[in-house]
């Protein structure tokens, strides 16, 4: 890789020279040696060659592409290898370039565009060896611009043709180059193996031949391919004409004839390492260099020797012409022309000078002419020179000849043009020679050579000075150029210094376009910030659009290249852009405008984009954000949000504040991202991964608006992946949960959803159900998929859309009956209506399909499983099916009863009764039912049948499980009757001792007595009486059995127990004590009791019972009852079962006495229709039946009293001994009342019975002492103490009964009537103990029961009042009491004042009408604040106990005593409850006015303040707040209600006063003058008050104004304390207000910000104030342009047009129409005086300047024109002219505009300094006219700089550490630091005093940058590293970053910081070690790299 490439060319013959400069020349040719180019490098493999308009040089891997003078390099190429082969075509516009890695490259040169690049060596070479060995390329003659490409390598070479380069040239972008082009290869590997070196390509005729140069021999391919001759190896060949140059491998030269290969010539002496041959004239040189040579006369022969020296030798005799020593390293140019068209070397004799010299003395020549000779080959000499063609003797030895000639030379103009054009070859001999120029002539021209020459010192140091490089910077006149290609050089610090130097004044397109280079942003900001925009806004306003254009697309490219800064870097740039208000005049509105307001969006949306990421962390690109709204990005921050779990802290940190911050409603934002999200989510392919469902759940999650969150929800729902994940199932089904308006919507969209979730599994996920006939399609589709859900789903689907159930059920049942699968459950689930319906249809479809002849044969199979067949008519006859039925019945009973007996089933059952054997056999139940249902039995007929039939064989077991199933699944009439059967059944089985089969630990009489209970509850009404006899006998025969012993007889045990069911459900349950019975004695009796029910057919209301039967002749159904019933009874009464004797014998004498009086109704009739006989053998029965037996009276003694049992018993007994056991048992019962009152009852039922009317009263008494016993014993009332007492002692009860809290008024009475107490007493004490009962005797009882309600005492008493005979003193008493009550207590005081009410009497102490309005009043109110001292005083005076009431409710009490009513009423007014109170006022006929008053103030007090104080927190501005208005609303309309005009004035006042300064306290004030102004229009006001009144009044107004005021300083944000004391004074305060900060801002600030509007402020200020604007205007105009004093006169035009004085004047102007404005200023302008007042002071120059600068940013372009007459692009330049004539003016010298235009410029600036130099002002202009007009004085320059620094250092009184510069001693020195560097003469200046200035200012950056720019070199080192060594170099780097870091001083500052580069030590712990490092490595410098990290590691750093 080349190092460095320099151009180096002869300006005089424009000629081109490559290598270094010859050490030896010998020669007498004249050649010219020039050196071109120089290559910086170690050691490189060089080649190079020519044509007509190009040169190419190559070395190693780089490719350059010159023009053929090397003036311009057109492409710098870099390749991965080292490039083998190169060349060029179509007169340069292509460049072949081959690899060496084999890649081998078309290159469009025009464009620098690569066009094709392709490998075609697989294996390429390794090392040295060359891949491509030669490249050939040549046009093809027959077809103009197509190319053939010939590429030898080492086994052959490759031919590519079909390369149209000329229409590659016309159209390079075709992408078919690579599919046109063809390539061939040859191999040479079956002529040889030694290996390709080099070819030539040459024409014999017609033929083209191609010839290679093997390692060892030559081969010649005719016609391209045909070998021909092999001889020794070669490197080079060149065909001229007929003849072959070879130069072989043994560096000799050969000559060959091409015809016939024969030498005809051979140099074996001569080593040559390369030739080249020119063929101008008629022979041939040869050329030994790489360079390009001109031959002027004879044709050269040049070589190349490996002594590095280049000969031209003659042919053939080889003569030497010329030779030249060259560098070791160096190769000879190949040329592609037939001429050599420049001088190579140069011969000059050294004493030709001499000679001329004396031969001119001789003969009076002119000298000068040989002067001028000579000088002008020291000239040529110089320009070699200046290249490095000669060493420090040689061009010291030409730049003394110069001078001496040059002093020998009297034309002083030739002196100058020559040291002008002179290349000198160092900086020191350029100055010296113009400073001598200078010294002969004195010319601007002079002048402005050494003003260059100290910028192309700055620019590139003494030490890099170059003479032609110096001669190209002073030609150059442009200075755009220069600085653009310093742009494009990434030179921001050349570019600038050209630009302080020289500011371009046009053009700035091109300067814009320049800035496509990349520099960093940070770089190039402070520089346009400071001095280039600046620039253009000033000088060139018509760029401004350019600027904005450009800056705004920079700042958008930013985003790209500067990623890490962005947005901030392109905020900062884009900025530049925006003029502020100040710098963009009016009149340059024409231009740029579009572009200054696109810049302008630009910026604001930077800002917001930097906001967004500040604030809210969200990184957004600039398109999304510019193509986005508010909304949207809020939802790209949402988006960004990488998981749900983080969307509750994003909304909270950043979409809650945004959302604030830009004012958009909250949650419709979030339900407007949900939709959008659900939008974007759903409709992608990617929907199967559902975690947007989750996001937009988690954003629901942070709603607060119900409605809201449930549209939201409807829309997940809609969106959602169905099936639903569970996070949308949940999320709905918690929203289903809740209430709400939209919850029947929900409803249905969840409805609608699970369809859609049904039918999507079904593979349906679009549908549209517009009508019946389609959802029923889809049913039948749904149904047909046979899926186990299909039903279920079908009915869900009908459902919702209201469609018949049947239709779904009876289509299903048809697809299982087709399918062959059981029907039977759906049918069972179905309802009863449906069930039949469905049934029905299948029916009519079953019928159907049997008629169909098609299915006929299969159809009528109706028992396939039975062998039956049969038609549908036969199936009809009943007999058939029952004869089929018993058939097959009586099989499988025989098959079952065969498996029995066996212990396990036969192999081949055989059915009883089956002759032919071929009956199907039926072995499960489950066939005998499907049988059935074949033969149209119902289940029930079926199992019934069997039911009776396995009774019948003795199956006990088996039947009663068929009777339990049919009484559970078929509880009808023929159920009972079957139960009823088969009970009797049992009983005949019993009672014939029949065999049966018993299950074991069976209870059979109760399974008996349970089957005629059963039968009772579901038989028919026929057959009812039936049923109730034999369960009467059931009964009677299982409590007999119960009675016996254990007994295996019958096969089954006994249960003594009764059921619990039957102990509680019935009176009798008194047991005695008994002997078990014997089972085997008892049972055949008890069979016989129960009577013969005959099977014989009934009719209605016929019964078979004994009972109900009727007599038959013949037959007495009594007698046969005799005998076993006396059996028993003697039985039973042995064992001691006297009760159960007893109710055998009372159930039978029952049974026969019923039997014969239902028969016997009438004797008479009797007799005629029955036998008499008959009838008395009946008569004589039953008599029989009266038998008795003794029973015990046990029964008293038992637990429950069994009266019926008993007095049975008693009748048993004498009178006198049952009267005796009763009150025996009376008197020993302790307070056991139902026990006493059962025994009572008994007694007195006796009585009856005996007439004892005496003892019956007795008994009666105790009945109702024991009654009252009870009952006051369920009210826990013991009644004992008066228990059988005299009825007068029943009043010592009454305490008790009063006070128990369960008693009612209904209690009392019936216990005052009862025993015959005084009821008005009872009653008074009832209702005194009832409501008066304190809230402590209440808790007593609290927790044992519940209290009483006010609502039911009030009942109560109001019921129990009518009853008193006189209520007056019930009414005193409670009037009394009722304050005792306590005052919280509304519902105990409401009771009682009603009870007053209904008393009816007269209340003197308070009006109870008063007293329950306000108590309903109070019932209504909640307290709200805690209760006062009043009201604790109050409890404690009257022995109250503390209510927690007291906290919700008021004291009744105290509000009725108006005494503490407003101490009680005020801590509760507010807005809400004071209708409330309104009430009560009125109600209690208080002042309202002071309710009126106390609630204004409380709203204030309790709302207002608060709100204030909130707002102010919030910081949410003085202006109108919609809270507090509302607030202030309230409070007007209660004040408004105050009736008295005075009190509603002061209470408005009041309340003013507490206001904080604002729009409050404004507008409440403005209500106060209202209501004042009310006040004083009172027709009926006393003086004194009217007198009070207009005091009050007038106050009120200043105070209002003042307010008024206040508040819009403050609205404004205005209100600064010196502001605010000037609120009385409002015409000051305008005028302070025109001069706030603000105003400055306002104008200039960029844009972006926001500032108060004075105008308005100013304008409403003066409304209030009834001021007078106009005068105030005009007095601030004369104050803020007519200025005066010695400040104003000294400042330039730049500080001028920064004076905040005259952008008040803009800014208040701007207000009024233009025409106005310039009305007012345009006077001025010409004026003597003020012209604006009488008595204004004298116009200067100064002001009309001042004045002149407002115009022009008031008025617009034409308008300025025709007033002033100025051209508006003249008006920069004018105002120049006005801003130096008002400081000439300040001098005391007096200039007009005109005359100062015309005045030549340096006579006034010398004029100036000689006459002005004293003075400081003087010496600025002097500076600023020099600067402006371009005036060049060496010595001007350097006294103004020391003049300058000399004035501020006098000023600064020699300024200290200790005693800082002031700010505006810091810009003066900095503009000097300025100046100085825009010094022309900065050659000739003192910089070192000029320095030690600077240091005197303690300013050592300052100092060291002045250092700097010394340009002797050793000179500058000495001062620099004195300087460093007393410096601190901390404090420099400070003062850089402070105030060098404008970007104006074009590099000081980082010079100055280099200059720091090993202060490693004093720089290591601060903030500018950073720097350090970066210098250090970015210098390039090893060394100091290496040192840097050694000190790094030996500080442990």
């Amino acid at each position: 890789m080349w190092s460095d490439v320099e151009l180096l060319t002869n300006e005089d013959t424009n000629t081109v020279r490559i290598g270094s400069v010859s050490r030896e020349e010998n020669g007498s040719g004249l050649y010219q040696v020039d050196t071109l180019v120089k290559i910086s490098t170690a050691d490189p493999c060089l080649s190079s060659s020519s044509g007509s308009n190009w040169s190419i040089v190559v070395a190693d891997k780089t490719v350059i592409l010159f023009d053929q003078s090397y003036q311009t390099i057109l492409l710098l190429l870099h390749f991965e290898t080292d490039v083998d082969a190169i060349d060029v075509c179509l007169e340069g516009q292509f460049l072949v370039v081959c690899e060496r890695n084999g890649n081998l490259h078309l290159i469009y040169v025009p464009h620098k565009r690569i066009l094709l690049t392709r490998p075609l060596v697989e294996k390429p070479s390794s090392g040295d060896m060359k891949t491509y060995r030669y490249l050939i390329i040549e046009e093809d003659k027959a077809s103009l611009g197509m190319y053939h490409v010939f590429l030898l390598i080492k086994d052959g070479f490759f031919h590519i043709t079909n390369l149209a380069l000329e229409k590659i040239e016309t159209d390079f972008s075709s992408t078919q180059l690579q599919t046109l082009i063809k390539i061939d290869f040859c191999s040479t590997r079956d002529y040889h193996d030694e290996g390709c070196s080099t070819a030539v390509m040459f024409n014999l005729g017609h033929e083209i031949h191609l010839m290679i140069g093997v390692s060892s021999r030559l081969w010649d391919g005719r016609n391209i391919y045909s070998p021909f001759v092999y001889f020794k190896g070669v490197r080079k060949m060149v065909v001229v004409e007929n003849l072959l140059y070879v130069l072989d491998t043994e560096d000799a030269l050969s000559l060959w004839d091409l015809h016939f290969l024969v030498m005809i010539h051979c140099w074996p002496d001569l080593a040559i390492h390369d030739f080249e041959l020119t063929t101008e004239c008629v022979s041939a040189s040869l050329v030994a260099y790489v360079s390009i040579l001109i031959l002027n006369s004879i044709c050269w022969f040049l070589k190349f020797f490996q002594i590095n020296s280049l000969q031209i030798r003659f042919l053939p005799s080889m003569t030497v012409c010329y030779s030249l020593d060259v560098s070791s390293v160096s190769c000879l140019v190949q040329t592609k022309i037939n001429m050599v068209n420049n001088r190579h070397v140069f011969n000059c004799y050294m004493d030709f000078g001499c000679a001329a010299e004396k031969f001119a003395i001789t003969f009076e020549l002119d000298l000068e002419l040989v002067y001028k000779v000579k000088l002008d080959f020291v000239l040529e000499q110089l320009a070699s020179a200046s290249v490095g063609g000669y060493g420090q003797d040689v061009w010291s030895e030409l730049v003394d000849e110069a001078k001496t000639n040059l002093m020998k030379i009297t034309d002083e103009h030739y002196v100058v043009e020559y040291c002008l054009k002179a290349p000198w070859p160092t900086f020191e001999t350029a100055e010296k020679m113009l400073n001598h120029a200078a010294t002969r002539y004195s010319s601007l021209q002079i002048q402005e050579a050494l003003a260059r020459l100290a910028t192309f010192c700055s620019l590139h140091g003494p030490e890099n000075f170059n003479g032609i490089a110096w001669i190209e910077f002073l030609n150059s006149s442009d200075n755009l150029g220069d600085i653009l290609t310093h742009l494009r050089e990434g030179d921001m610090k050349g570019a600038q210094l050209l630009w302080l130097r020289y500011e371009v004044k046009k053009q700035l397109n091109a300067l814009i376009r320049a800035q496509t280079f990349d520099l960093p942003s940070q770089d190039l900001c402070p520089w346009f910030r400071t001095v280039f925009v600046p620039f253009v806004r000033r000088v060139l306003p018509t760029g401004q659009k350019i600027l904005a254009r450009w800056l705004e697309q920079r700042a958008r490219n930013l985003e790209l290249t500067e990623k890490g800064a962005w947005p901030q870097n392109g905020l900062d740039l884009a900025v530049l852009g925006l003029p502020s208000l100040w710098t963009w005049m009016k009149s340059d509105d024409n231009y740029g405008a579009e572009e200054v307001e696109n810049l302008k969006s630009l910026v604001s949306n930077l800002r917001q984009l930097l906001d967004l990421h500040r604030k809210y962390n969200c990184r957004l690109s600039l398109s999304v954000f510019e193509k986005g709204s508010v909304r949207s990005v809020a939802f790209l921050m949402l988006d960004k949000v990488p998981a749900p779990e983080l969307i509750a802290a994003t909304v909270e940190s950043s979409i809650l504040p945004y959302a604030e911050e830009h004012e958009i409603p909250f949650d419709e934002l979030l339900l407007q991202y949900i939709k959008d999200l659900l939008e974007r989510c759903s409709s992608q392919t990617t929907t199967l991964f559902t975690e947007w469902e989750a996001k937009a759940v988690a954003v629901l999650d942070c709603m607060t608006d119900t409605d809201l969150m449930v549209d939201a929800v409807l829309e997940i729902m809609q969106k959602a992946v169905v099936p639903w994940s569970n996070v949308v199932e949940k999320l709905v089904q918690q929203y289903l949960e809740m209430d709400g308006p939209k919850q029947e919507l929900l409803k249905e969209s969840y409805r609608l959803m699970e369809i859609r979730k049904l039918l999507r599994g079904y593979g349906i996920r679009n549908f549209n159900l517009s009508n019946s006939t389609q959802i029923m399609t889809l049913i039948r589709y749904i149904l047909k998929q046979d899926l186990p859900m299909s039903l279920e789903d079908s009915l869900t689907l009908a459902e919702a859309y209201k469609l018949p159930t049947s239709q779904i059920n009876y289509l299903y049942l048809i697809q299982l009956i087709g399918q062959g699968k059981e029907c039977m459950t759906v049918l069972k689930n179905l309802s009863s209506a449906e069930a039949e319906c469905v049934i029905e249809r299948l029916t009519s479809w079953a019928r159907l399909q049997l008629q169909d002849k098609d299915h006929i044969s299969d159809e009528v199979r109706r028992g396939k499983d039975f062998d039956v067949f049969f038609t549908p008519s036969n199936y009809e006859d009943p007999n058939i099916r029952k004869q089929i039925q018993e058939h097959h019945i009586t099989a499988y009973e025989n098959t079952h009863g065969r498996r029995s007996s066996k212990g396990k089933a036969t192999t081949t059952p055989v059915v009883a009764n089956d002759p032919d054997g071929k009956t199907k056999t039926i072995s499960t139940e489950a066939g005998l039912r499907r049988l059935g249902r074949q033969l149209q039995r119902t289940e029930q007929e079926l199992w019934s049948d069997l039911a009776l039939r396995a009774l019948g064989v003795g199956k006990v077991d088996k039947a009663l499980k068929i009777l339990r199933f049919l009484y559970e699944h078929h509880y009808n009439t023929s159920t009972g009757k079957v139960l009823f059967t088969a009970a009797k059944t049992l009983c005949q089985m019993l009672e014939a001792d029949v065999p049966m089969v018993l299950p074991d630990d069976m209870d059979l009489p109760a399974v008996i007595h349970d089957l005629a209970c059963q039968a009772i509850t579901v038989c028919h009404s026929d057959l009812l009486l039936d049923c109730l006899e034999l369960c009467k006998c059931t009964r009677i025969a299982m409590d007999v059995y119960h009675q016996c012993q254990l007994s295996d007889t019958y096969g089954f045990i006994a249960k003594a127990e009764k059921d619990p069911y039957s102990q509680w459900s019935f009176q009798d349950v008194f047991n005695e004590d008994c002997i078990v019975l014997d089972p085997v004695s008892v049972l055949p009796l008890l069979s016989s009791f129960i009577p013969n029910l005959a099977d014989t057919k009934l009719y209605p209301l016929d019964c078979s019972c004994l009972s109900h039967c009727s007599f038959e002749d013949g037959s007495n159904y009594l007698q046969p009852l005799l005998g076993p019933l006396s059996n028993m009874l003697q039985m039973l009464q042995e064992c001691s079962q006297l009760e159960l004797a007893l109710r055998v014998l009372v159930n039978s004498y029952g049974s026969c006495l019923q039997h014969v009086t239902s028969n016997v109704m009438d004797i008479k009739l009797s007799v005629q229709l029955y036998d008499p006989q008959e009838l008395k053998k009946y008569s004589i029965c039953l008599n029989d039946l009266r038998k008795t037996t003794t029973l015990s009276l046990n029964v008293f003694n038992w637990r429950v009293v069994d009266c019926d049992l008993a007095i049975g018993l008693c009748t048993l007994l004498s009178k006198a001994e049952v009267f005796k056991i009763l009150w025996k048992v009376i008197d020993n019962t302790w307070q056991n009342y139902d026990k006493i009152l059962a025994v009572a009852r008994i007694g007195a039922n006796l009585c009856c019975l005996y007439n004892e009317a005496d003892e019956q009263e007795k008994f009666f008494s105790v009945i109702t002492d024991a009654e009252w016993g009870i009952k006051l014993g369920k009210l826990e009332i013991s009644i004992q103490p008066v228990f059988r007492q005299r009825p007068e002692m029943k009043s010592s009860l009454i305490p008790d009964l009063v006070k128990n809290r369960k008693i009612t008024p209904d209690i009392i009475l019936q216990y005052c009537s009862t025993f015959g107490l005084d009821r008005d007493g009872v009653i008074n004490q009832y209702i005194t103990t009832l409501l008066l009962l304190q809230e402590d005797e209440e808790g007593i009882h609290q927790e044992e029961m519940q209290p009483l309600c006010h609502e039911d005492a009030l009942e109560r008493v109001l019921q129990i009042i009518p009853m008193l005979h006189s209520t007056s003193e019930l009414t005193d008493s409670l009037c009394a009491a009722m304050f005792k009550l306590s005052p919280y207590n509304y519902e105990r005081i409401e009771v009682v004042l009603k009870i007053i009410q209904a008393a009816d009497e007269n209340v003197t102490s308070f009006s109870v009408s008063q007293a329950m309005g306000l108590l309903q009043h109070l019932k209504s109110f909640k307290r709200v604040s805690p209760a006062s001292d009043v009201e604790n005083t109050y409890l404690l005076e009257n022995n109250l106990l503390p209510n927690p009431l007291s906290n919700s409710r008021l004291p009744f009490h105290l509000l009725m005593q108006t005494k503490h009513y407003w101490k009680i009423i005020s801590p509760e007014l507010s807005e809400e409850t004071f209708p409330t109170l309104l009430l009560i006022s009125k109600l209690m006929k208080v002042s309202l006015d002071k309710l009126y008053m106390s609630a204004a103030n409380h709203v204030f007090e309790k709302k207002m303040k608060p709100l204030l104080l909130e707002q102010r927190k919030k910081g949410q501005g003085h202006g109108y707040n919609k809270e507090t208005f509302k607030v202030a609303k309230t409070m007007m309309k209660y004040i408004h209600c105050i009736q008295s005009p005075e009190w509603a004035a002061a209470t408005a006042h009041k309340i003013t006063q507490e206001l904080p300064p604002g729009y409050e306290k404004t507008q409440s004030l403005r209500f106060c003058l209202a209501l004042g102004d009310a006040w004083l229009k009172d027709p009926n006001l006393e003086e004194a008050a009217r007198a009070r009144g207009e005091t009050f009044l007038s106050k009120l107004k200043l105070q209002f104004q003042r307010s008024a005021t206040e508040n819009t300083l403050i609205t404004s944000q205005l209100n600064s304390p010196e502001h605010l004391k000037l609120t009385g004074l409002p015409a000051r305060l305008i005028v302070a207000l025109y001069e706030h900060s603000s105003v400055e801002q306002h104008y200039r600030d960029t844009g972006g910000q926001t500032y108060p509007d004075i105008h308005a402020v100013v304008k409403e200020i003066a409304t209030i104030n009834n001021v007078d604007l106009l005068k105030i205007r005009n007095m601030m105009l004369e104050k803020w342009i007519c200025k005066t004093g010695p400040a104003v006169a000294k400042v330039c035009l730049s500080d001028i047009e920064e004076d905040p004085d005259l952008m008040r004047v803009v800014y208040m102007l701007q207000s009024c129409p233009m025409d106005d404005a310039v009305r007012l200023l345009n006077p001025i302008l010409s004026a003597e005086t003020w012209p604006l007042s009488t008595s204004g002071p004298r116009l200067t120059f100064c002001h009309r300047t001042r004045a002149l600068l407002c115009l022009v940013r008031l008025a617009d372009a034409a308008t300025l024109e025709t007033q002033l007459q100025i051209p508006t692009a003249k008006i920069q330049y004018y105002l120049k002219c006005y801003v130096f004539v008002s400081q000439l003016e300040a001098l005391n010298i007096p200039y007009t505009v005109q005359s100062f235009l015309s005045s030549p410029k340096e006579g006034l600036v010398k004029g100036l300094w000689k006459n002005h130099s004293h003075e400081p002002q003087a010496v600025r202009l002097v500076a600023d006219l020099c600067l402006e007009y371009q005036v060049y004085d060496p010595q001007l320059w350097n006294s103004l700089l020391q003049k300058l620094l000399g004035f501020n250092l006098v000023r600064g009184h020699a300024p200290t550490s200790s005693v800082p510069l002031s700010p505006d001693q810091q810009a003066t020195l900095y503009r000097t630091f300025v100046l100085l560097l825009k010094c022309p003469f900065l050659l000739n200046l003192d910089l070192i005093g000029i320095a030690n200035r600077f240091a005197q200012f303690n300013l050592p950056a300052f100092a060291l940058g002045t250092l700097l720019l010394i340009p002797c070199a050793n000179k500058k080192a000495q001062q620099i590293q004195g300087f460093l060594s007393v410096c601190n170099p901390v404090a420099v780097l400070e003062q850089v970053e402070e105030l060098m870091n404008t970007g104006e001083l074009a590099g000081v500052p980082s010079q100055v910081r280099c200059q720091f580069r090993l202060n490693h030590q004093k720089l290591l712990k601060t903030k500018h070690f950073k720097h350090l490092e970066q210098l250090i490595v970015s210098s390039g410098q090893p060394n100091q790299v290496k040192d840097l990290v050694d000190y790094l590691i030996s500080q442990n750093w």
